[in-house]
């Protein structure tokens, strides 16, 4: 179903500073090679961007200097950070900035999804959303939220990490809206830890960037030499 024109939607993307970013893989990729990973999947979700219909609304709520150009660059709408507390923090601080103005509703979505296509976004994008209103897909393994869209902008507290799903649900129960639960493999597929990494190279990544980096560092090779260990001992 489409939105409703009375609702003016913002597509918010909270950026990291890099240094701060994919902690979990620590024991599997260097500084270096986190930094990287984490740039080539920016480069995916950010192309998705740039391509998907109706998404010229498009806020980067960041401290991070390279981010902030980049959305410069793109005629996009900079919430600059002094500091980065968290990303609930983040998202929530940016949310109140786009009600100021004028938005009604903000769908929030993070840099490490690989696998999303400029359509993925246009459905969320469209998705009808009566305020009070909350449409959650979670991640792979249900306990996260990949993408989130609230009616009005700050509808409730953001409660993003460990078990974020549930939290959001019921926040959004109990700010009286019945969260919708929307489904779709490329935006539940993020990428924290190793065995996401592992399970990434199942899928073809021949027209993404974090593909051809995951390939030219070696990490590709790295990763499946280990399975092929694994599974001969």
């Amino acid at each position: 179903m489409m939105t409703g024109s009375a609702d003016r939607r913002a597509l918010l993307l909270p950026v990291k500073e890099i240094r701060n970013a994919k902690q979990r893989l620590a024991g599997f990729l260097s500084p270096e090679e986190r930094e990287a990973l984490v740039r080539a999947m920016a480069e995916d979700v950010l192309r998705a961007v740039t391509q998907a219909r109706d998404s010229h609304c498009v806020c980067v709520v960041t401290a991070d200097l390279e981010a902030a150009r980049a959305a410069a660059a793109n005629g996009w709408t900079l919430i600059r950070e002094t500091r980065q507390v968290s990303e609930s923090v983040s998202v929530d601080f940016a949310s109140r900035e786009c009600a100021d103005r004028g938005f009604t509703s903000v769908l929030r979505l993070p840099l490490d999804l690989p696998l999303i296509e400029a359509r993925d976004i246009e459905e969320l994008l469209a998705v009808d959303l009566p305020a009070p209103g909350c449409a959650i897909i979670p991640s792979r393994d249900g306990t996260g939220t990949n993408a989130l869209l609230r009616h009005p902008a700050a509808l409730f507290p953001s409660r993003f990490g460990p078990g974020s799903f549930a939290k959001h649900c019921l926040a959004a129960e109990r700010a009286g809206a019945r969260p919708v639960l929307l489904r779709n493999p490329r935006i539940e597929f993020d990428v924290d830890d190793a065995g996401d990494l592992r399970a990434l190279l199942g899928h073809d990544l021949s027209r993404t960037a974090t593909g051809r980096w995951l390939a030219v560092s070696g990490v590709a090779e790295r990763f499946c030499s280990s399975a092929r260990a694994i599974a001969a001992s």
